[in-house]
């Protein structure tokens, strides 16, 4: 046979080798993509890098850049949640035959007998979880009017009564008809002047009511099953108006009541908005080719024409948080949170990556003394419970003193976000600390153990808002299972610890 053959045949017998091979490989996939394997979305070609090699260099990398949840989340398990996937679709708040929650996720039933006991030891409560005879006296608990001299009037508004009415404990009292008369009013009374806030990452709008009171209004931008997207960071993520309604609901559940009240409203764009604006944010107004009326205003994200806030076809959806007194007469003082995130795609905060950390700032004011490392602690619980990442300064109240005080929890928009994914390093401060009040150990203990659970409550509390449903029920479960992971986290801690009182700390708050 010729030389010029021999390469022909060569040649014609590479391909016919290659051909084989590429149908064989995609029969492979096939089969793996009907149940009998994980497929590659790079064929054979991956076979070609050692296993060992391939999965130590993505452990390697998963480690060094991605941030992982601690708990293997359903995300984390859900092929369907990766990159490049759509914001789930998720259900109905209730279910149709029992007007109720309509499912329990399996962490719920674990049981946490050894906790109750504990606390029973301490005589803190009994077997139900009952409050027993409290021995210590109750601290002192000034208001705002008592601190400053300040007397409501007669005629006084709910806005200038629940100025009035904060204390060092609590942002207002339970039950408190002035809270409920104020929700009230920021839903009805008419709407004078409106204009867009300065600063800040995304838009709101400060409201002018006739009454004198004012209130941070922000507006809605997607449906209630609409999640955060899978490729955003936290510090791009939309602000939702009713992740806002629900932290208020959320606070005041867990008896915190340390976030300003906030409702829900229906406005009309033409006569409550478009009439009222001026400048800059006039010129954003538009309607869109489907016929309703939008606008985007000034702010660093997603205020452009393609993230326009659109009515239906004027109507338009928000929430409304009352606003604090003014700082001249009331001040406050802001405070980086010591577990701040790095706000960086790439880089990590200290807490990330320091074990230790905690002992840090345990040694720095005014967290090595008095409240205030158990108040972050009760932060992180709350945000961890609606998966707010968000979380980078907090404020106080400087009539109250520096460290005799609660912190404000303020800016909730981009909370409950993701329903199915626990974002565990929000626990930061309980894990590295192993520190928890007394007092929110045994509300927590009581809607795992009893039968209200968290979720029931938060369904019924936010029923009363005018926009419901807030929170749909894949957001209502997460609550419950949630707070078996907190609980989990507090049994780790005093198994590890010398002495209970250690980790489980009763400051009279």
């Amino acid at each position: 046979m010729k030389l010029k053959e021999r390469v022909v045949v060569g040649i014609l017998s590479t391909l016919v080798f290659l051909t084989v091979v590429l149908v064989l490989n995609i029969e492979v996939v096939q089969v793996s993509q009907n149940g009998g394997g994980s497929p590659s979305s790079l064929g054979f070609l991956e076979n070609l890098v050692a296993p060992d090699a391939r999965s130590g260099a993505m452990v390697a990398f998963r480690k060094r850049v991605l941030q992982k949840s601690l708990n293997g989340s359903r995300e984390a398990s859900d092929p369907k949640s990766g990159a490049g996937a759509q914001p789930p679709v998720l259900g109905s708040p209730i279910d149709p035959v029992t007007n109720e929650i309509a499912s329990v996720d399996p962490v719920v039933a674990e049981d946490f007998g050894d906790l109750v006991n504990l606390l029973v030891v301490k005589g803190a409560v009994d077997r139900k979880l009952r409050p027993v005879k409290f021995t210590k006296k109750k601290k002192p608990n000034p208001t705002v009017s008592e601190v400053l001299g300040f007397k409501a009037r007669k005629n006084a508004t709910s806005f200038e009564r629940f100025h009035l009415g904060i204390s060092r404990m609590e942002m207002y009292k339970e039950p408190d008809s002035i809270v409920d008369k104020l929700l009230h009013d920021m839903t009805t009374d008419e709407i004078v002047h409106m204009e867009q806030k300065d600063g800040g990452t995304q838009l709101k709008l400060m409201i002018d009511y006739a009454s004198g009171g004012q209130a941070m209004m922000k507006p809605m931008r997607f449906p209630r099953d609409r999640e955060t997207l899978p490729d955003h960071f936290y510090f791009t993520d939309f602000e939702r108006h009713n992740a806002e309604i629900a932290a208020f609901h959320l606070d005041r559940a867990l008896g915190f009541r340390r976030t300003p009240p906030v409702v829900g409203r229906l406005l009309n764009i033409t006569t409550e908005i478009y009439a009222f604006a001026k400048g800059e944010l006039l010129k954003t107004f538009f309607v869109s080719p489907a016929g309703n009326l939008c606008f985007h205003g000034k702010c660093s994200y997603y205020c452009d024409t393609s993230h326009a806030i659109c009515g239906h076809p004027d109507m338009l959806e928000g929430s409304f948080a009352v606003f604090l007194p003014p700082k001249n007469v009331v001040p406050r003082k802001p405070w980086r949170h010591p577990w701040r995130r790095s706000y960086h795609k790439r880089k990590k905060a200290q807490w990330e990556w320091d074990d230790s950390y905690c002992e840090v700032v345990k040694e720095t004011p005014p967290y090595d003394m008095g409240r205030r490392l158990l108040d972050l602690v009760d932060m992180a619980i709350f945000d961890f419970l609606m998966g707010n990442m968000d979380r980078h300064h907090y404020e106080t109240f400087l009539v109250f003193g520096t460290n005799d005080t609660f912190p404000i929890h303020l800016d909730n928009g981009r909370a409950f976000g993701k329903a199915n994914h626990d974002e565990v390093s929000i626990l930061a401060p309980l894990v590295q600390c192993c520190q928890v009040r007394q007092s929110t150990l045994i509300t927590l203990l009581r809607f795992h153990q009893g039968e209200n659970k968290l979720s029931k409550v938060m369904w019924k509390s936010l029923n009363e808002d005018p926009l419901k449903p807030i929170l749909l029920e894949p957001h209502l479960l997460a609550l419950d299972r949630r707070i078996g992971i907190i609980l989990r986290t507090v049994r780790e801690c005093v198994q590890e610890a010398s002495r209970t009182e250690l980790v489980i700390v009763d400051d009279g708050v």
